[in-house]
């Protein structure tokens, strides 16, 4: 038995033309009737660093009765000179979350996934504390199974008061060990009284992994790494999948 939960997420390779540029992570999300890849905004552009891809490669699992085989899945990042992925903004500037949406009917056959839902999203009564404990799902420098095509999952703990903006931006913090290659992974919380709207996924979905966080001060030699990162409210999907 393979969790749905790993069955979410997917790798994503950004790429120009045939040359690979980057990876990173990503997740499935749907609503009324829709699918999305999610991930993080600077995956699909960052202009501070010049990464400019033209389009994503995700892998699919296309076999439910052998996982070891799999098929890749290009989606173009612009048509007729226009960006095709949404993303957005608040009152700190630019949220750094986006969407892309994918042509069901365009999927390879069989093609085997899970996707969150707005069921997944914070719920009135769901509580969530700090220290919560919370996972991360994703492809830390692109390690993963490589048979099965799966990936790995750190824990982490609610590091912020969540609900409340982290000095004022979009985001809340997490205390977990990551690397480069997990930005746009989901940050999951296990809820023990499952929505039948939830359906396989008894999991809130509380974020979208970003970014370690870390002090200019810092001494490189004296000092540790924060260790803390940065994790999107997971609720600017409602906005960025909206009709």
């Amino acid at each position: 038995m393979i969790e749905p939960l790993l069955l979410c997420a997917a790798p994503v390779w950004t790429f120009d033309g045939d040359t690979l540029l980057t990876n990173a992570s990503g997740f499935f999300f749907e609503r009324n009737e829709r699918l999305f890849l999610v991930t993080s905004r600077h995956v699909m552009c960052d202009e501070e660093s010049g990464h400019n891809p033209r389009r994503i490669e995700l892998e699919l699992h296309i076999d439910a009765a052998n996982m070891a085989r799999s098929t890749g899945f290009s989606i173009p990042l612009f048509r007729d000179g226009r960006s095709l992925w949404r993303q957005g903004r608040d009152t700190a500037g630019e949220v750094d979350v986006a969407v892309i949406e994918i042509e069901r009917s365009a999927l390879p056959p069989g093609t085997i996934y899970y996707a969150f839902s707005p069921a997944h999203l914070l719920q009135p009564g769901d509580q969530v504390e700090v220290g919560s404990s919370v996972l991360v799902v994703g492809y830390p420098l692109g390690f993963h199974d490589t048979v099965h095509h799966l990936p790995v999952v750190r824990q982490a703990g609610i590091a912020s008061s969540f609900g409340m903006r982290f000095q004022g931006e979009g985001y809340f913090l997490t205390d977990a060990r990551t690397h480069r290659g997990g930005s746009g992974a989901p940050v999951v919380m296990k809820v023990g009284n499952t929505s039948n709207e939830r359906g396989a996924l008894p999991w809130l979905l509380l974020g979208v992994h970003s970014s370690r966080l870390d002090v200019g001060t810092r001494d490189l030699k004296l000092d540790e790494a924060l260790g803390l990162n940065c994790a999107w409210y997971a609720d600017i999907l409602l906005t960025l999948t909206a009709d």
